[in-house]
């Protein structure tokens, strides 16, 4: 291997003879070499940058980067005219067998065949849509095969200038840099009885006239795309050069591999040539270097011998005898009858095991070295395969010692390089260094400039900005605070860390790290109020935005990407080694905030087969994100113990094979996943400027065609994208209190949904196992759709349930207990105007607090003989051993499950306030002096009650928003007309709604006493409103004797039934429902007295209370 041009695309052939071999290059020189040492090689310069050649008789035909195809004298290099052009570069030129025409295929989508003798003699074959990769031409010069980006192999009749066939073989792309192989197709010289294609890894050989497939070559050796084929002058052996650096020859008859040899760099091989003589190929690689294999096949051993493509400095230090031997042939020549015989019998058979080893492009300075293992392993060999007509016995010697024994286990995966989200590949003279949710930084570097242009997608942010890029950096990120941008070390300089802080106060907005010697930056990302970077030293350097270090950690392994969100920094990084096409990456997920602490220890990062890394972020609301290069995305699952979920994949939406999506962002809410559409390619140009396209999420969940699949998906989803809500809460963020509420609604409608399409298939199992994910009050409205659907069993079970949860409720923590229970007493009763919808306001949270600290202080001042310990605030009066689970806790399962809106601070919350809730003080005995003392409060102060953010950590936050209305109508309408409108706004609760608005629930005493009375107040009062009539009657029932009322109570007991909750209600005594029903008017009348100041408001909590908290 020796160095020939610069780095690029090189071609290679020999002249006519043999004698020389000639190179091109993207320099603009072809060269022309004695053999592989000649140090001093003619050059005829042909242009800026020579894409292709061809030589023949004495003429030289080039493709140059001025879009023509010209002619040179050979050897002496002499200019002799243009041939044709074309308006963009060509990208391969060949000639035809007897040097007559060259045909040349370009960029702008053409194939042109010209007559070298008379240029103006031309042919233009139009039909690929993309630039075209290659060219042959038929030996006959009946056909041309071409392949182009457009994924297709054409085969075209010169004459009338017709596609006779096409084969849609190859990866679309949109250029050929980048194509993934260029193609390079042959057909067999001489008959042209076959055409070679190279497709990934194999070579497929078509026949002519018939154009079906006769067979593929392949080879286990070779593991990643071939690049070109040759076929040897002969036409008996296709030499075929990949992407990853293999070149393998085969015996087309046999189809058996002959020589296979491998790059000592890997680099892509994308010349080849053979020896017009000799059974010897000249290649080339993409980075300009230039390399001979020789003695190609010899006895049929490829592996047995040390490859003679280095200096041959090495091959002269032996004799013909000495490499031979060495080379593991037996020490005969050629001629011998051994030799033939092994031709003829194909007795070599038994080598094949150690002749899949590959010949290495390198030698070891120990070669006469043996390997015993490796003659003891040969001797095994020969005894297991019988091969007894070895003439001497000793088996052929082995390879030197740097060649080990061939290895058939797994193979090593490359790792993947490190990668900023959102750029695409530094070679690039213009690309995009980030695109993500803030904005986008692109960089040029060509001739003209070396700059950064930054822009922001939301002005109001900050301005479009130019910088100069003198430091060359090649990374970068953007957020709403600042830009960081890093640069790799050089010779002289070390490698930097720029941050310019543009939303600082102070007029110093820039500032520089440099990064300690022989430590290079690999990747960055910022944060709220800070910016990391990941160096070469396995080390993360976190900094404050404004420039002070902080703290410093290493990393298990080389960084591949990092991403930061608020307080939140992910980190992934290789934690091994991968086999077969896997990467094997862990990943770091850190919180830097005021509580330092780690989230996720270096998991493993689940990645699709065969797959790398190609974007890791977060969320808008900050959910940890990656994608992979197979189009899957997945998102961090916080409700699952910190899982990754696959949340959506893009492969789906796309057209083609070769098409891909690059994301750019992910919202939670709405659900979209922001991303480009890449036509043929992984990446977007700069230019023109890419469009945004929106995706869908889709859990893949089993069935989804199917109704129940479809809602399973979809309820999955919701808890999902809405973790967020919760870790936001649990950290302190704000967030918007309704969209929790409307996803906790449309998450128990799709599970009333699931439940009523179970309950039609007769799954009752299913039925409870829905049940057990529902909130209290649906659990309520399944119970009624069972019994409804005559399930009595299952209605039975689900009651179960609901007295289950219902306990839960009770032994939760002490402060939720109490605002749970506080909230489902007061609605046990009746229709009462305590279900306002909560308005999300913090400052009237403020104003509500105060009010319950200023009312709680004065009940307490006028309620001197209240006990200071009960079991509970509920049983006023009752002793420990009857203070069960309130009654309401039975029978109004449906309000059970609600988080109160109303703050109640008990003493053990808030020691500040003596007393702190008014209900709380009130007991049997003070119940005329908490009275008047309410009373006077609220004529002081006129404060009104307001109700609180319901707490997010409650499961159950939902109970309160779910199946109520929202619209307040108008207070002239009656309770009955207004409970009909509320069941029927849920569209999912329409069957739950019609069975609460029949009149199937058991009325109260009061309720009773109302309808009887209502007359006597409107004759005295007639110009009340309806939340005023009620008002009126509770202060009247209110003076009716204890015994009246408890006549009241007793004659609504009669005329109700309760299927579901009878047994319960047994088994109460009727003095513990005196002392609930007390309570329960004592709290109404409470909360109207706080409340005066709303009636439209209360009409409205009249409608709503009627509707949400029936009793069945």
């Amino acid at each position: 291997m020796r160095y020939g041009h610069t780095e690029g695309h090189t071609d290679v052939c020999f002249d006519g003879t043999g004698s020389c071999i000639v190179t091109c290059g993207s320099d603009g020189d072809v060269r022309i070499w004695e053999n592989l040492d000649d140090d001093d090689p003619k050059s005829i310069n042909v242009g800026e940058k020579a894409y292709s050649f061809a030589l023949k008789n004495g003429r030289l035909i080039t493709a140059v980067s001025n879009n023509t195809v010209q002619i040179h004298t050979f050897p002496e290099g002499a200019p002799d005219g243009i041939l044709t052009r074309f308006t963009t570069n060509a990208n391969h030129v060949i000639f035809n067998s007897d040097g007559t025409k060259i045909a040349a295929g370009s960029s702008d989508f053409m194939v042109k065949v010209v007559e070298v003798a008379d240029s103006s003699k031309q042919k233009t074959f139009r039909g690929h849509d993309a630039p075209v990769l290659s060219l042959s031409f038929d030996p006959r010069d009946v056909y041309l095969a071409s392949a182009s980006c457009d994924g297709s192999v054409r085969v075209w009749k010169i004459a009338d200038r017709t596609c006779t066939t096409s084969w849609p073989l190859l990866q679309k792309c949109n250029d050929v840099i980048n194509a993934k192989s260029i193609c390079r197709l042959g057909w067999q010289p001489g008959s042209g009885k076959l055409l070679a294609v190279p497709v990934d890894k194999v070579v497929k050989l078509y026949r002519r006239e018939t154009w079906d497939r006769k067979l593929d070559l392949s080879d286990p050796f070779i593991t990643q795309p071939l690049n070109v084929v040759a076929w040897s002058p002969c036409g008996q052996y296709l030499a075929a050069g990949s992407v990853g650096g293999n070149i393998v020859v085969w015996n087309v008859e046999t189809q058996e591999c002959i020589e296979r040899m491998k790059h000592e760099k890997n680099y892509t091989v994308c010349g080849l040539a053979w020896h017009p003589k000799h059974r010897q190929i000249a290649y080339t690689d993409t980075e300009g270097n230039l390399g001979l294999l020789e003695n190609i096949g010899d006895g049929k051993k490829p592996n047995d011998k040390v490859a003679s493509t280095v200096t041959k400095d090495y091959n002269d230090l032996f004799d013909g005898d000495d490499d031979d031997y060495l080379n593991g042939d037996m020490v005969e020549p050629q001629s011998s009858p051994k030799a033939g015989a092994d031709e003829d019998d194909g007795d070599d058979d038994d080598l094949r095991p150690t002749s899949g080893h590959p010949r290495r492009a390198v030698i070891d300075d120990d070669d006469n070295s043996l390997d015993i293992g490796m003659i003891k392993a040969n001797l095994n060999l020969e005894k297991e395969d019988g091969d007894d007509d070895q003439t001497s016995g000793f088996p052929a010697l082995p390879l030197s010692s740097t060649q080990q024994p061939f290895y058939d286990g797994p193979m090593p995966t490359p790792k993947q390089k490190p990668f900023q989200s959102g750029s695409t590949p530094v070679h690039l003279m213009h690309r995009f260094m980030v695109w993500n949710s803030v904005g986008i930084i692109r960089c040029y570097n060509d001739e003209q400039d070396n700059a950064i242009d930054i822009e922001f997608h939301d002005t109001s942010v900050h301005h479009a900005t130019h910088l100069p890029n003198s430091l060359n950096h090649t990374m970068a990120d953007l957020s709403t605070e600042a830009v960081l941008l890093a640069c790799e070390s050089t010779e002289e300089l070390a490698s930097k860390l720029q941050c310019i802080h543009f939303s600082s106060w102070d007029a110093n907005k820039e500032w520089t790290v440099d990064m300690p010697k022989d430590e290079d930056i690999e990747a960055v990302c910022l944060g709220q109020g800070w910016a990391a970077c990941a160096t070469s030293a396995l080390l993360v350097r976190v900094f404050t935005v404004g420039g002070v270090q902080k703290e410093i950690f290493s990393l298990p392994g080389p960084v591949v990407s990092m991403a930061g969100h608020g307080e939140q920094l992910i980190v992934i990084y290789h934690r091994g080694t991968g086999f077969d096409g896997d990467q094997c990456l862990g990943v770091q997920l850190m919180e830097l905030g005021k509580k330092k602490k780690q989230i996720l220890h270096g998991d493993p990062l689940s990645l699709t087969k065969k797959s790398y890394l190609v974007w890791v972020g977060f969320s808008a609301e900050g959910t940890p994100c990656y994608v992979d290069s197979e189009g899957t995305v997945r998102m961090l699952n916080r409700g699952f113990g910190n899982t990754w979920i696959p949340v959506c994949n893009t492969r789906e939406h796309c057209k083609g094979k070769s098409d891909h999506y690059w994301v750019v962002g992910i919202h939670e809410n709405p659900q979209q996943l922001r991303c480009i559409p890449c036509k043929g390619a992984r990446f977007p140009p700069t230019l023109p400027r890419p469009a945004v396209a929106i995706l869908s999420f889709k859990l893949p969940y089993c069935q989804v065609a199917t109704e129940k699949g479809q809602m399973e998906e979809q309820y999955w989803r919701s808890i999902v994208f809405h973790n967020h809500v919760d870790y936001l809460s649990k950290n302190g963020y704000e967030f918007d209190e309704n969209t929790k509420n409307q996803a906790v609604k449309e998450q128990q409608e799709l599970l009333m949904k699931l439940f009523a399409l179970s309950c039609k298939l007769e799954r009752e199992f299913r039925c409870v196992e829905l049940a057990d994910l529902m909130t209290q009050n649906v659990v309520n409205l399944a119970i009624k759709y069972a019994s409804r659907s005559r399930k009595l069993n299952l209605a039975q079970q689900l009651s179960e349930m609901a007295v289950e949860k219902a306990s839960e409720l009770a032994t939760a923590p002490e402060d939720e207990e109490e605002e749970e229970d506080f909230r489902e007493h007061l609605n046990a009763g009746s229709a009462r105007e305590w279900s306002r919808p909560p308005v999300r306001n913090v400052q009237q949270d403020q104003e509500m607090e105060d009010a319950d600290e200023t009312d709680g202080c004065e009940e307490a001042e006028e309620t001197p003989e209240v006990p200071k310990q009960r079991p509970n605030p509920f049983s006023k009066g009752v002793t420990s051993a009857e203070a069960t689970t309130p009654k309401s806790v039975v029978i109004a399962s449906s309000s059970q499950g609600r988080v109160n809106p109303f703050k109640v601070t008990s003493n053990k919350k808030d020691p500040v306030v003596p007393t702190a809730n008014v209900l709380d003080t009130m007991s049997k005995y003070s119940k005329k002096t908490s009275l008047s003392g309410s009373r006077a409060a609220n004529k002081q102060n006129h404060l009104v009650i307001k109700p609180l953010t319901p707490k997010p950590k409650s499961k159950q936050a939902s109970a309160a928003s779910f199946f109520q209305t929202r619209t307040p109508n108008s207070s002239e309408k009656t309770a009955e007309e207004r409970e009909e409108k509320a069941g029927n706004e849920p569209h999912e609760a329409k069957v739950a709604a019609q069975e609460n608005t029949e009149n199937r629930r058991p009325k109260t005493g009061f309720q009773m006493w109302l309808e009887e009375n209502r007359a006597n107040i409107l004759t005295d009062n007639p110009d009340l409103n309806e939340a005023e009539i009620i008002k009126e009657g509770m202060s009247r029932f209110r003076m009716l004797s204890s015994e009246e009322r408890m006549a009241w109570t007793e004659k609504a007991k009669g005329g109700a039934l309760n299927d579901l909750t009878d047994d319960k209600k047994r088994k109460r005594s009727a003095a513990d429902e005196d002392e609930a029903k007390k309570n329960q008017e004592q709290n109404s009348e409470d909360s109207n007295l706080s409340k005066k100041p709303k009636p439209l408001d209360q009409s409205t909590n009249v409608r709503l209370s009627a509707f949400a908290f029936k009793q069945s």
